[in-house]
């Protein structure tokens, strides 16, 4: 989608100038990839309106494939927010740490994919495939795609879900669909916030119970850490120290930094590691898409060890400082 937010600070009722950015989960995740190295492609749909246009070229500029995309019958979806956490309870929110966030896509193009406008040769031609519970949200064609995607197949590259529960997309829906997705797919990304508020399951052992299909399930629990569940056991990493400029983006740079160490081999502790240094850029820079540390700089952060680790307290900038 194309995004805006307020040039200052306040509410969206009293900002008359809102810088243009690019939303949305997968294609953040997408363009992070490519920025770490890895050849991505971003599969979804946008109008050939300006907007449109705006939106792949940001995207492109990654690195990213984004061909194939193009409506040219609906708009391309647009959405205003301003800075702050989510809510947790889809009101409106009144504490000034939540952000105020106001969608524009009933109708858009990407509400309008369906299997059939999907090419399911590139969405199976990559080592992962990267989904997001947003997607079966928007209409019953998309959650129809992803039903389909996850379903098994000969030859079906690792799939990879990230929960993504927006409790403002679900109040007429059964977020139940989520979990029934989630235990479709080979590695599953969710927040202990939102586990806990679609399905009432408070704890990441909790959510493990739930989620026994995944090979890898991935909890993530704000300032305290992230732990990765797997049949050989589990693994806790703890956050890292970081000054926030902005929460936007967080969870899906974190996601980014797993599936690149996941790529590469890289062992699970270590993966969980990769995670929080891209989430730290990402709560470290304004905006939906940071800088992300360079591989070298990532890897060596990764390897220190577990009192160095703890130490470590993490400024806006930091991925581009030498030292």
């Amino acid at each position: 989608m194309a995004a805006f937010r307020p040039a200052g600070p306040g509410r969206l009722a009293d900002s008359p100038v809102f810088v243009r950015g690019v939303g949305g989960a997968e294609s953040n995740t997408a363009c992070l990839l490519a920025r770490a190295g890895h050849r991505v492609r971003w599969i979804g749909r946008v109008g050939t309106d300006g907007f449109g246009d705006h939106v792949l070229a940001e995207i492109a500029a990654h690195g990213v494939d984004v061909s194939a995309v193009r409506d040219p019958d609906r708009p391309t979806g647009v959405y205003f927010r301003t800075g702050g956490e989510r809510s947790t309870t889809g009101e409106r929110p009144t504490d000034p740490a939540l952000a105020e966030v106001l969608y524009h896509r009933t109708g858009s193009a990407a509400s309008a994919m369906s299997p059939a406008t999907v090419d399911r040769a590139a969405a199976d031609s990559g080592r992962i495939l990267h989904l997001s519970g947003i997607t079966a949200a928007l209409s019953g064609g998309c959650l129809a795609l992803l039903y389909e995607l996850t379903a098994p197949r000969p030859g079906r590259p690792l799939l990879s879900f990230d929960v993504n529960y927006r409790v403002g997309l679900w109040k007429r829906r059964d977020p139940g669909v989520l979990l029934d997705l989630a235990r479709r797919c080979d590695l599953v990304f969710t927040g202990a916030d939102e586990a806990r508020a679609a399905w009432g399951a408070a704890g990441s052992a909790a959510v493990r119970e739930l989620l026994p299909e995944p090979s890898v399930l991935v909890v993530k629990d704000g300032a305290r850490g992230a732990a990765a569940h797997t049949s050989s056991g589990s693994c806790h990493v703890p956050a890292l120290s970081v000054e926030t400029a902005d929460p936007v983006g967080a969870g899906d740079a974190f996601a980014a930094g797993f599936l690149s160490a996941t790529l590469r081999g890289l062992p699970l502790r270590t993966r969980l590691r990769h995670g929080h240094l891209a989430a730290a850029a990402a709560l470290t820079c304004p905006g939906d898409l940071a800088e992300p540390p360079a591989r070298a700089l990532a890897d060596r952060l990764a390897a220190l060890d577990d009192t160095a680790w703890g130490r470590l307290r993490l400024t806006p900038g930091w991925t581009t400082r030498k030292a």
